[in-house]
C-alpha cells in the first residue's frame, strides 16, 4: 500500500489501487486498518459509477440511508452533493460528523467528486482522538461518564428553509421530526481502541441532564477544541478523487469559499453501531 500523510496530525493519501477493479476481503481489511489510524484516506484517479461505488461500501458494511436526504426523488442509498454558483448555503459548512442524532450513527462515508472548480471547495478534517489527548487529566475525568444530546433540529425541517438557499434539498415538509439521541462525549474507537471526543457543532445541542443554557459555555468549547489546527488535515478534490473518512472519530467541514463554480459529489455512507 503507497501511503503519504497528508499532514502531521492525519489523513492518508493511498495510490496503487483501482478500487473498482481491486476491492476485495483482504484489501477492505487492509484500508479499515489505515482508516483508523489516519482517519481520513484519499484515493486519486477512480473511474467509479454508482454501482462500484456501493460496492466499495458493501465491504466495509451496511449502507446507511440518511433520513433527511431520504426525498423520495432519487436512489435512497445515495446522496449526490451539489452547489451552484449563488448558492448562499452549503452543505457541511460547520464543524461536524455525520448524522450523529440517529441511535446509531454511520461509521464512515465515501464521498467522491464527480465534478470540482478549478480552485477552493476543499474539506477540512480534525482528528478527535488528538483532541481527546491534548485536554487535561482533571478534563478527562470530569468528560468520563458525560452524555450529550444530538438533534437535527439545526439541519433540517421547514423552519430553517434550507432548500431555499442551496441546491441540494433536505426534508421540509410538515411530516419532519426532530431525531434526538444521546451518546457519550468521549467514545472508544472499536477497532484503534483511542477516546475520541463526539460532539459537534451541527447535532450537538445539550449535555444529558443539562440545560441548554447551563450546557452552552463547556459544549461550544469542546467543539472548537476539537479543530484546532494542529490536529486537523486539509484535502483538495480533483475530478475522480474518493475519500473515505471515519465518522467515529473524526469531524469535517466543507469550505465555502467558492461562489462561481459548481461542485458535484456523491456520498454514500456506511452504517455503524452504537456509540461506546
Amino acid at each position: 500500500m503507497q501511503l503519504t500523510k497528508l499532514s502531521g496530525a492525519m489523513g492518508a493519501e493511498i495510490a496503487g489501487f483501482n478500487l473498482a477493479k481491486d476491492i476485495s476481503k483482504n484489501l477492505a481489511a487492509e484500508i479499515s486498518d489505515a482508516l483508523a489510524e489516519y482517519g481520513v484516506l484519499l484515493f486519486r484517479d477512480q473511474d467509479l459509477d454508482v454501482e462500484a461505488h456501493k460496492n466499495i461500501a458493501r465491504q466495509f458494511g451496511d449502507i446507511f440511508i440518511h433520513p433527511n436526504f431520504n426525498t423520495g426523488d432519487h436512489d435512497p442509498e445515495v446522496v449526490n452533493i451539489v452547489r451552484q454558483p449563488g448558492d448562499s448555503r452549503i452543505v457541511g459548512e460547520d464543524w461536524h460528523a455525520d448524522t450523529t442524532m440517529m441511535a446509531e450513527p454511520p461509521m464512515g462515508a465515501l464521498l467522491y467528486a464527480l465534478e470540482t472548480p478549478p480552485y477552493g471547495g476543499d474539506t477540512l478534517f480534525a482528528a478527535q482522538w488528538l483532541a481527546y489527548e491534548a485536554l487535561s487529566d482533571d478534563m478527562k475525568k470530569f468528560l468520563a461518564d458525560l452524555k450529550c444530546v444530538h438533534s437535527d433540529i439545526k439541519v433540517a425541517g421547514p423552519h430553517n428553509k434550507l432548500n431555499s438557499k442551496r441546491a441540494t434539498v433536505v426534508r421540509e415538509d410538515d411530516g419532519w421530526k426532530p431525531t434526538e439521541n444521546s451518546h457519550p462525549v468521549v467514545r472508544t474507537h472499536p477497532v484503534s481502541g483511542k477516546k475520541c471526543l463526539f460532539v459537534n457543532h451541527s447535532y450537538s445541542i445539550r449535555f444529558e441532564g443539562w440545560t441548554e443554557e447551563e450546557s452552552l459555555p463547556l459544549l461550544n468549547w469542546l467543539m472548537d477544541w476539537g479543530h484546532r489546527p494542529e490536529f486537523t488535515c486539509r484535502l483538495q478534490w480533483r475530478d475522480r478523487s474518493l475519500a473515505f473518512w471515519d465518522n467515529r472519530s473524526t469531524k469535517h467541514l466543507a469550505v465555502n469559499d467558492v461562489h462561481e463554480h459548481r461542485r458535484v459529489m456523491r456520498r454514500i455512507q456506511i452504517a455503524g453501531t452504537r456509540v461506546e
